[in-house]
């Protein structure tokens, strides 16, 4: 054994403690618990793996200060390579050892030279790890040499890609030139055969506005014929279905407004009830019925609420309702359930104030299939068929009336109201509706 003062100049290389520490902590296992060292003694009860990795500084530093504990770990250094202590003990080193096992054993054992021994092995555990470095990066160089050349013949292939795209790009750009050529042909061609149609449809509007009056005299003649034609067809149906004359339904309306209407201008004029002398009717002229024409003579206009309540008034009055016309006016965000809950909500209190005779009309088209409907108590409720409007609806509802019946249509469309005008009816802007139903 060296003598005590001999010590390495630097720490032993990592691998070479490594492996002290890995045979010190098995020894540290296998010991007595009273020969273990004391800071060494509670290690020693860790499991064998974790004694290494967590009292590698310990155990390393208890072997360069213990003597003893050390010289414990040399003889089961010795036992297992008893050749390569021997050979250390002579002063030569094998020259098959690896490097690691020579520099424990020589730091463990401590022959003549252990220090030069060490050393020795620390060089050449650096030139491997040199050389492995340079193999390694030998290694690198290449697998770098042949990643450049891969992504060269990449580069290559994509630029061949991309050139071949660019050269189809130009040949749809000189295509897509030539029709865009072509196109402003068209477009020119286009624009001056509209020129010669707006010409042409020019001379035609002045020959159409020549022929007008012609034309709506024929139109209105053979509007009235239609109408007459669906008044027999309707009245043929309705026959038909209830058994009864509709003229017998008729002469029942007028009788029953004529006598409300009587009434009323008999209040008003407060004539008395007995029987006039046939003398006193020769220099009088009777008092025609007021109906739904003479309203507007009132001075009111007709976005005033009291027009409503005049036409109200009337004697045996139909008021017809253009449904989704009314609730889109006025509470279009709705639903179509709720706007027609709202508005026949409000028809059935109408109905309840004035007792007059009401009809609302919805469009069919706007339902996806049945639906069940509540119509108060009072207010009629109809749907348009299949294939009709609800505006052709009201039309039919106003022709099934007597001629000379008080008739109002609510609706705000100009050609519902233009028709249903032409056909004695009164109509009403559906605002004006709102105003009352909101009042009410």
């Amino acid at each position: 054994m060296s003598s005590a003062g001999e010590g390495l100049s630097r720490p032993l290389p990592e691998q070479v403690r490594s492996h002290v520490v890995d045979l010190a902590s098995q020894v540290l296992g296998s010991m007595p618990a009273a020969a273990v060292p004391p800071p060494l003694r509670n290690i020693a009860r860790f499991e064998p793996r974790k004694r290494a990795r967590l009292g590698s500084t310990p155990i390393a530093a208890q072997l360069e200060t213990d003597k003893e504990f050390r010289e414990a770990v040399a003889e089961v250094l010795t036992a297992s390579l008893p050749e390569l202590v021997a050979g250390l003990a002579e002063g030569a080193v094998p020259p098959a050892a690896e490097p690691v096992l020579v520099a424990a054993a020589a730091y463990l054992t401590r022959p003549p030279g252990w220090v030069e021994m060490v050393e020795t092995a620390r060089a050449d555990l650096e030139r491997s790890a040199a050389v492995a470095e340079g193999s390694a990066q030998e290694q690198a160089v290449t697998r770098l040499r042949e990643q450049l050349a891969a992504q060269k013949t990449a580069a290559r292939e994509e630029s061949e890609r991309l050139r071949e795209q660019l050269k189809a790009a130009r040949a749809e750009v000189s295509d897509l030139r030539h029709k865009l050529h072509a196109a402003r042909e068209r477009a020119r061609a286009a624009e001056a055969h509209a020129a010669a149609m707006e010409e042409a449809a020019q001379e035609a509007r002045a020959a159409a506005a020549s022929a007008g009056s012609a034309g709506e005299s024929e139109l209105r003649r053979l509007r009235e014929r239609l109408s007459d034609s669906e008044r027999q067809l309707e009245a043929a149906r309705r026959a038909a279905r209830e058994g009864r004359s509709e003229e017998d339904t008729k002469v029942r309306v007028l009788l029953d407004a004529l006598a409300d209407a009587a009434a009323g201008l008999r209040r008003e004029l407060a004539l008395p009830s007995g029987i006039n002398r046939p003398a006193d009717s020769v220099a009088s002229v009777a008092p025609g019925r007021p109906g739904v024409r003479a309203v507007p003579a009132r001075a009111l206009a007709d976005d005033d609420p009291a027009l409503l309540d005049q036409l109200l008034a009337l004697p045996q009055i139909h008021l017809i309702v253009d449904g989704y016309n009314v609730t889109k006016t006025g509470y279009g965000t709705l639903t179509l359930a709720d706007q027609r809950n709202r508005l026949l909500t409000g028809l059935g209190a109408l109905y309840a104030q004035t007792r007059t005779e009401l009809t609302c009309v919805f469009d069919g088209a706007e339902l996806d299939g049945p639906v069940p409907v509540s119509a108060p108590r009072g207010v009629r409720v109809l749907f348009s068929a299949p294939g009709q409007i609800a505006d052709d609806l009201i039309r039919q509802l106003v022709r099934a009336e007597p001629v000379g019946r008080a008739l109002a249509v609510v609706s705000s469309d100009r050609e519902v109201a233009e028709s249903v005008r032409r056909m004695g009816a009164r109509p009403v802007p559906a605002a004006l509706l709102l105003k009352r139903l909101g009042r009410a």
